[in-house]
């Protein structure tokens, strides 16, 4: 008897997600999250070019990370294989936090609730335009969750969020300092350390 394929595309949200179980958890904890120094760093995203983003921005999504290294290497690492980093690059990106006025209420796709809604591990690896459509079924589910929370493709023992901006009035941000300041230098030299990044 043939096994069934799963190395090809992830499958589309089933028909009857609305009807199953959501896995959700309730998150009050802060996020990291790196942003271009120029910009704001509360950003809710509505362009169609990341993982979680609305095909057709029905909503805005923020992306945070659970922790700096996570959220460096799901930016300024995101290229697969390439593993310098300019100071320059540096320079422009600042470190903040995303702070929450009370807990976030986030799709948990981080263990088994991937198989209670009929996905796996690929849904958080592979193709972003599948990935953006469960995003928007996941917006629509009756359960209404903030966000997402995932494992960070670049590094899977790291977690990762995507704020939905339905979420927006009850997180906030805080402006950090670039990572080319002398007083990330620490902070910085242990990420490019722990990925083998060269400047």
């Amino acid at each position: 008897m043939a096994l069934p394929e799963h190395s090809g595309p992830h499958p589309e949200p089933p028909a009857d997600l609305a009807q199953r179980s959501l896995p959700v958890v309730a998150l009050d904890r802060s996020w990291t999250r790196i942003y271009r120094c120029a910009l704001d760093p509360l950003y809710f995203g509505r362009g169609a070019s990341n993982r979680w983003d609305a095909p057709a921005g029905e909503f805005g999504v923020l992306y945070a990370g659970g922790d700096a290294h996570c959220a460096f290497i799901e930016t300024l690492g995101q290229t697969t294989g390439n593993v310098l980093v300019t100071p320059a690059a540096l320079g422009e990106r600042c470190l903040g936090q995303v702070t929450v006025t009370r807990p976030l209420r986030l799709a948990d796709l981080t263990g088994p609730g991937l198989v209670r809604i009929g996905a796996d591990a690929r849904l958080t690896t592979g193709a972003h335009a599948v990935a953006r459509r469960w995003s928007r079924a996941l917006w629509e589910h009756p359960a209404a969750p903030d966000g997402i929370i995932f494992r960070a493709r670049h590094d899977p023992s790291r977690i990762a969020v995507a704020i939905y901006d339905r979420a927006a009035a009850a997180v906030t941000a805080t402006l950090g300092l670039s990572l080319g300041d002398p007083r990330q230098a620490r902070l910085v030299a242990d990420i490019l350390n722990t990925y083998g990044f060269g400047l």
